[in-house]
């Protein structure tokens, strides 16, 4: 008799399962619409995380194919400003080659301003300064192709360059069909002497330009954030600077990230969020520093271009950006931008910052940013995650696996402005169309 009592009530616990195994399955169709599909990504898993604000995602992105993940390379003006010449870019390029880099992702080899003569030429033509630039832009590209890169041109949607070269505002047809004949890969158009006329009308018409050369040029808005970029540009280019210049210094980097978090929602495959190019390598912050400047940059989903003198590199610098297993976040074909999730500390100096990856997955960043070494907790409340959820953790800094079944909360001790990275794969999900 007690045999057949606890059959009947373990037959009445196996239907309360099933049925609470039914409205679960209900749950997860219904709130699986909430997060909206963007039509340029087919594959999208939604993300395991649901603080994540992708309303924004794939709505304002330029469709020319370019930037489905944000751009890599490297940029000559942190390091040499002025100071560059055809030498310098050529030797630039075979380093990415010798030391690896181009094999990572970094493809893009950008001249930044003065590559220019100072005037026109008597047809109103750009000309390359004829000392710094003596073969021409066109044999310039033709090498840096002949390597498997891609060649990146400068100039500005204003009348004057911010060096004071000619610049490109109503000259953009004549200035697009040239870089074009040439065979630029990117062009950066900044912002100086731009008479007062609104970027969100200076812009657009370089764009036009671009696009009637019939030739494929990667579009990177440099309006310094002035006019909120994200909230516009995604049509009109592929990156937008969402900040000012970027400083070889620890304020600056942490400034400059502060305010390219606010856009976050807005970046996705086609259009990203710039918040400057990368001082990794520049010698004004120490390996800590430079670790959480290139740790954050690729979290954001920010482009990463080296800033620093390739051709001559410490070992150091070139383990930081060659990190196979950061970049591989930066890259993540999901492409949504992570943001700070979690403040604590003095002036809020221990930070938590996460983003979604494909796989369901998360990035998870602890970032101290006091002056001690500290504790940092990601919890999941703050990460999004369901109180239960149980995920197995990889740090990416080690490159090693450091725990396998953590829930509710993960701690690491993090030295003074130093950057933790970690991927938690969730070990168990319900996984449903969306």
């Amino acid at each position: 008799m007690k045999k057949e009592r606890v059959m009947a009530s373990v037959r009445g616990m196996g239907s309360i399962c099933i049925v609470i195994l039914y409205l679960w399955t209900i749950f997860l169709a219904i709130a699986a619409r909430v997060v909206p599909v963007p039509s340029i990504l087919p594959n999208y898993e939604r993300p395991v995380s649901s603080i994540f604000d992708t309303s924004k995602y794939g709505i304002l992105q330029l469709n020319n194919g370019l930037a489905r993940t944000p751009q890599m390379g490297w940029n000559s003006w942190n390091f040499f400003a002025c100071n560059i010449n055809e030498t310098v870019i050529k030797e630039t390029a075979d380093a990415l080659i010798s030391t690896g880099l181009a094999d990572l992702g970094y493809v893009y080899v950008n001249i930044d301003d003065c590559w220019s003569a100072i005037t026109r030429n008597s047809k109103g033509q750009l000309v390359p300064d004829p000392k710094a630039f003596p073969s021409g832009i066109k044999a310039l590209a033709d090498y840096v192709h002949g390597k498997g890169l891609k060649l990146g041109i400068y100039s500005d949607a204003g009348i004057f360059t911010c060096e004071v070269r000619p610049g490109s505002l109503y000259h953009e047809n004549d200035d697009a069909m040239l870089f074009a004949s040439w065979g630029v890969d990117y062009l950066k158009y900044d912002n100086c002497f731009n008479l007062g006329i609104k970027p969100e009308e200076r812009y657009p018409p370089m764009r036009d330009a671009l696009n009637a050369t019939g030739h494929s040029v990667f579009y990177s808005i440099c309006e310094w954030g002035v006019d909120d970029p994200a909230l516009w540009a995604g049509k009109v280019g592929n990156s937008w600077r969402t900040t000012d210049d970027i400083n070889d210094a620890w304020a600056s980097m942490t400034t400059i990230a502060d305010l390219n978090d606010k856009w976050a929602a807005y970046a996705g495959p086609g259009g990203w969020n710039d918040p400057d190019m990368l001082e990794v390598g520049n010698g004004g912050m120490t390996y800590q520093e430079y670790r959480s400047h290139f740790s954050i940059w690729a979290l954001m989903k920010a482009p990463l271009l080296i800033g620093c003198d390739v051709r001559n590199m410490t070992a150091e610098t070139l383990e930081i950006i060659s990190n196979k297993e950061v970049i591989a976040v930066n890259q993540d074909l999901l492409g949504v931008q992570g943001r700070k999730v979690y403040v604590a500390g003095t002036d809020d100096c221990l930070q938590v910052w996460a983003g979604p990856l494909s796989g369901h997955r998360l990035v998870v960043a602890c970032w101290n940013r006091c002056s001690k070494a500290a504790t940092i907790t990601a919890g999941w409340d703050a990460l999004g995650l369901e109180s239960c959820t149980r995920v197995s953790i990889r740090d990416l800094w080690k490159h090693k696996d450091v725990a396998g079944d953590v829930v509710a909360s993960f701690s690491a001790r993090v030295d003074a402005h130093d950057c933790e990275m970690y991927i938690f794969t969730p070990q168990t999900l319900f996984r449903y169309d969306i």
